[in-house]
């Protein structure tokens, strides 16, 4: 037991502490620059943990205060051993990470009966093995099914007899959704007849196709309907494959799609416009203006035997120009459209 002159003693030395010795710098957001060495003295460092107590409502005398060790007042050293721990946490998660459990691929095609049209592509990007089940016959035959009606007027190729072939099936399904899916079909009311990425879509497309039709109505309708179709240049494939990942090989039927990358542009004027053949032609400028009536557009296109290379200006006395005018509608289809022209192949 102590003596009574050095409990005295003793107290007033931690009075003193509490009272003078503690500052904004010994705590532990303070400014490194202030405080000369990283090291708090144990005698604050402990004075400040009776001070908290006190605040607390705690006296200090019923809770034992715990001296911290010298090991553990030294800043460097706890900022060390903290980014080892983290270090090591880190190097936990990653082995947690490729050791986790995979489920068969049973139950993903279970989970994909219960999935929504629009969220295909989002259930694909969960794991690899979702997006194998999307690769496969029977999950978009179920799409299919699940969405079908009978009161829906379909294309022969759209019928239930024609989705039961392989041969293109996916690309069938998308599309008879735009007729049978009402989420789907409200799309395509909401957009616009002449979208704003016109230009920059059809930008070094090379025309595969080119024909002009009279529209139908009765005789003093003059209207013509010229389209274009369109084939967008291919992105650069990782490794042969498109996002870098190959299709099963008894799927690749499945996810054929002769129309990958097309585009249908319908051009609808008030009368016949004579206008040169461009297919086999790059389409290298789209423009849509206003008539010189002010009440319909105009629209010039011109056309090269090479795409221009990225950076270069088009020089006005190259290519081919076609001048359509005046223009009543312009129109860009996807080829998943309702019409969008079937291909021979599909």
């Amino acid at each position: 037991m102590p003596k009574r002159g050095n409990r005295k003693r003793l107290k007033e030395r931690g009075h003193v502490c509490c009272a003078a010795a503690v500052t904004v710098a010994d705590y532990a957001d303070s400014d490194p620059a202030i405080v000369k060495s990283g090291r708090v003295k144990k005698a604050v460092a402990n004075a400040i943990q009776k001070e908290v107590k006190l605040l607390c409502g705690l006296e200090a005398s019923q809770v034992p205060v715990e001296e911290i060790p010298e090991d553990h007042l030294d800043c460097n050293k706890d900022g060390d051993e903290l980014k080892i721990s983290k270090k090591k946490k880190s190097k936990r998660h990653q082995d947690d990470g490729n050791s986790g459990e995979q489920y068969p691929i049973d139950i993903w095609l279970f989970l994909a009966s219960y999935i929504r049209p629009e969220d295909v592509g989002k259930f694909a990007l969960i794991c690899k093995s979702a997006w194998t089940v999307t690769c496969t016959a029977a999950f978009w035959t179920r799409l299919y099914k699940r969405c079908y009606h009978s009161d829906v007027c379909l294309p022969a190729r759209l019928q239930p007899e024609g989705i039961d072939r392989f041969r293109c099936l996916r690309i069938c399904v998308i599309r008879s959704l735009y007729y049978m899916y009402e989420p789907f079909h409200f799309r395509l009311s909401e957009k616009p007849a002449i979208p704003e990425s016109t230009p920059d879509t059809l930008q070094n497309c090379s025309c595969l196709l080119y024909w002009c039709k009279k529209g139908t109505g009765n005789r003093q309708d003059q209207r013509w309907e010229f389209s274009y179709k369109f084939k967008k240049q291919s992105p650069k494939l990782k490794n042969g494959y498109r996002n870098g990942l190959q299709f099963p090989r008894q799927y690749e039927q499945v996810h054929r799609n002769p129309d990958q990358d097309c585009y249908l542009l319908q051009i609808t004027t008030l009368n016949f416009i004579f206008t040169p053949v461009v297919m086999g032609m790059t389409l290298t400028l789209f423009t849509i203006n206003v008539s010189s009536d002010m009440r319909h557009h105009r629209v010039r296109m011109i056309f090269q035997d090479s795409p221009i290379q990225h950076g270069k200006k088009l020089q006005k006395d190259q290519g081919l120009q076609v001048i359509l005018d005046p223009v009543q509608s312009v129109r860009l289809l996807d080829w998943w459209h309702p019409q969008f022209p079937f291909s021979y192949t599909i």
